[in-house]
């Protein structure tokens, strides 16, 4: 057998002292978590394009990426799913209140550091904290730092 991470997009949006996360619920009763926009990379698209259209499809806000803030492995035991992370810190721009969001999200909203804290049972991942404290510590990487080739 042949091992494949799951290859997943995520964005850092901030405004204002403010993040904007996602509530979702993946799997109908397993309960509501929270989340940045992210999701899974579609085939022949890039790492960029993925993280735009996860955030458009995820809130209806449409993303600039400005950085990459970071690539992270995690392991989900309760999924026994490895996940490559690539997220990116931007900006938001047009937002369409009428857009339909993605089945299982229930909405998007903005909460500042310290309600994501308190909330920390309901994250989906622990990478949701840790790409919000990489995002307060100021780490930034250049996008150059992505390449995507086509044949």
């Amino acid at each position: 057998m042949i091992w494949k991470p799951n290859v997943t997009v995520a964005v850092v949006v901030e405004q204002n002292g403010r993040y904007l996360l996602v509530e979702e619920e993946p799997e109908a009763g397993c309960g509501l978590f929270l989340n940045q926009p992210a999701g899974h990379l579609d085939p022949g698209e890039s790492i960029i394009q993925g993280a735009i259209r996860e955030t458009l499809e995820e809130t209806a806000y449409t993303f600039e990426p400005e950085y990459v803030l970071g690539i992270y492995q995690w392991y989900s035991h309760r999924a026994d799913t490895n996940y490559i992370r690539f997220a990116f810190g931007g900006c938001v721009t047009h937002h369409d209140p009428e857009q339909k969001l993605d089945a299982g999200i229930l909405r998007a909203s903005w909460f500042g550091f310290d309600e994501i804290n308190q909330m920390i049972q309901r994250h989906r991942s622990p990478l949701v904290m840790q790409c919000i404290r990489d995002h307060l510590a100021g780490k930034r990487y250049p996008l150059e730092l992505l390449m995507h080739y086509e044949s």
